[in-house]
């Protein structure tokens, strides 16, 4: 018979590794995110953006973070968290590239425009023109995505990650009960999700009334 507040307090020692996972991937997707949809505007480097982009979606996430962890040691040892936030982060991009490609797709043409006739630099366009209005259109996309990413990182268990599930999978092969275990991750998957769900709500209010 499972022991349910001992094994709660068990599973609950992986939501950190859940969250630095899924922060740091978060963080490495909106940076690379936005790189590649800058670079798809440049005529010279859309095929190879698109090519890797393309590569990135069409392959599953379990294979990328296998390849990170197993495929690099004879380069460098990377440790379990490293090679899980590199892994997500970098499938991240790829869908983060295409939100923000809708969202610069979404402004009018004669931004872009007004900025090359009053000979904006790029750098400054892009930062204080363009990026915040896309940023705005896209935040419920980017808090559906990094929901998902939560999720996503339940299966850094492969390479002996201990999150959420990993901890409920150790407790369920103890004592022969998987249901238990699974229905307290669960519980805790759904708790962090709801609490990013409000944080956006907020942000979001906050950007209509300011």
């Amino acid at each position: 018979m499972i022991d349910i507040l001992q094994s709660a307090r068990f599973i609950a020692t992986g939501i950190s590794v859940t969250l630095e996972v899924s922060a740091g991937a978060f963080l490495i997707g909106i940076t690379f995110g936005s790189i590649f949809a800058i670079a798809r505007r440049i005529r010279i480097c859309r095929p190879i953006v698109t090519f890797i982009v393309s590569i990135l979606r069409g392959t599953p996430v379990i294979l990328q973070l296998s390849i990170i962890y197993f495929a690099t040691t004879w380069i460098m040892k990377l440790s379990i968290i490293s090679a899980g936030i590199i892994a997500f982060g970098i499938n991240s991009s790829a869908y983060v590239s295409e939100i923000f490609r809708s969202g610069i797709e979404s402004l009018p043409r004669g931004q872009f425009e007004a900025s090359q006739t009053l000979e904006i630099p790029k750098f400054h366009m892009w930062k204080k023109i363009i990026f915040p209005q896309v940023f705005h259109n896209m935040l419920p996309a980017l808090i559906n995505e990094s929901i998902s990413l939560l999720k996503e990182t339940a299966i850094i268990g492969i390479i002996g990650g201990m999150d959420i599930t990993r901890t409920a999978q150790a407790i369920a092969s103890e004592h022969y009960d998987y249901f238990t275990p699974l229905c307290i991750a669960g519980v805790y998957y759904y708790c962090l999700t709801t609490i990013i769900e409000l944080i956006g709500r907020k942000i979001e209010q906050r950007r209509l009334y300011t």
